[in-house]
């Protein structure tokens, strides 16, 4: 029985070395493009779970009082840039605006910007989804809304949108080149002027961008909406779901297979979009927004891309608490964002519990 304790305690050692160098990978994985090394995308999309499993073993070691407690610890902190991009403790920016001059404030314009991802309202034939987003937009005194996977359908047309959100009065939404396979649909909503736009089509991908000019107030602001590669993980969720359901053990093999083959295919594509969206906010002239469903986890390569040198994600500067924005897989995914150049001054970030689609809105109110 000494034995067998003895190799247990081993093994824990092994194992929590190996979960640890695993995730310090982590940390340095934004930096990496998948054409240069896949399994650190991959370490980048299970961080969540790597940091959970380190916080497991601290505790694990802590209990037992063996010095292996640090390497876990150590992972840990090595992902702390990752951690603050998904926790605030504290939001200081509303109340650092509220202690400037009352006589500047005159000279900055309120604007509160959403985007979500609507998973064309449900396909909901009753309009429900639509009017119910509608109404909670307005509450929130929404200026500029962006939508991916925006569309209608044959009792609810996009017209029929168009009137639904009609007290937003400028609006943006291409439908795409007709010699190309449909794309998931784009499409922008604003209370201000819209005085230019384009369609930024990808390669081999029905994934799109588009950029607006609004004026806002004389002010013109260059807005990117965008849906980057899609990750497909509802559908294959579904499909290992059904498998492990008829215990099919090939059936899950097949279908791991193809999720892995999948997730490294669009690893690839979103580096690429994300090389060109960059470029995009680079030669912007305006003061920047950037918006959308990256499919990408804050420890990615497409978010450190996008970020660059130019850009601030609006949660950083002034969001608070837990921030996730896929409703499912445990509520583990930051995908959607809110990112801004220095022009603008963050007062608050957040993203609200609605159910009308697999991800939640992520709403942004600032000053400009």
């Amino acid at each position: 029985m000494k034995a067998v304790f003895r190799l247990f305690y081993y093994i824990s050692i092994l194992l929590t070395c190996v979960l640890a160098g695993v995730t310090f990978i982590g940390c340095l994985a934004g930096y990496i493009s998948p054409y240069e090394c896949m399994f650190a995308s991959f370490v980048a999309l299970f961080l969540p779970t790597l940091l959970l499993l380190n916080m497991g073993a601290v505790l694990y070691w802590a209990i037992r009082w063996r010095f292996w407690v640090f390497l876990p610890l150590l992972a840990v902190v090595a992902n702390w840039g990752f951690l603050t991009r998904v926790i605030q403790l504290s939001n200081t920016a509303s109340d650092l605006y509220v202690q400037t001059d009352s006589t500047a404030s005159a000279n900055y314009t309120q604007l509160v910007v959403a985007t979500y991802n609507v998973d064309r309202f449900g396909s909901d034939h009753v309009a429900r989804s639509c009017k119910e987003i509608a109404s909670y937009m307005k509450t929130q005194e929404v200026d500029v809304m962006c939508f991916q996977e925006f569309g209608g359908n044959n009792d609810f047309t996009v017209d029929s949108i168009r009137t639904t959100l009609s007290e937003w009065t400028y609006s943006y939404i291409p439908i795409g080149s007709p010699d190309k396979d449909p794309l998931l649909q784009l499409a922008i909503f604003s209370r201000y002027p819209i005085r230019a736009q384009q369609l930024v089509t990808y390669p081999d991908s029905k994934n799109c961008s588009l950029w607006c000019d609004i004026d806002i107030n004389g002010q013109v602001v260059r807005l990117f909406n965008n849906h980057l590669q899609t990750t497909a993980v509802s559908h294959n969720r579904r499909e290992l779901e059904r498998e492990f359901k008829i215990e099919s053990g090939q059936g899950i093999c097949r279908a791991l297979s193809t999720l892995i083959s999948g997730l490294r295919d669009n690893f690839k594509k979103r580096s690429v979009q994300a090389n060109y969206l960059r470029h995009m906010v680079d030669v912007s002239p305006h003061p920047t927004l950037v918006c959308g469903d990256l499919n990408s986890l804050p420890s990615s390569y497409t978010y450190r891309q996008i970020i660059g040198t130019k850009l601030l994600d609006g949660f950083q500067t002034c969001g608070k608490g837990y921030m996730h924005t896929y409703r499912y897989l445990k509520r583990l995914l930051r995908i959607d964002y809110i990112f801004h150049t220095a022009d603008f001054i963050g007062l608050e970030y957040f993203s609200p519990e609605l159910e009308h689609s697999d991800h939640k809105p992520v709403l942004m109110r600032m000053k400009i």
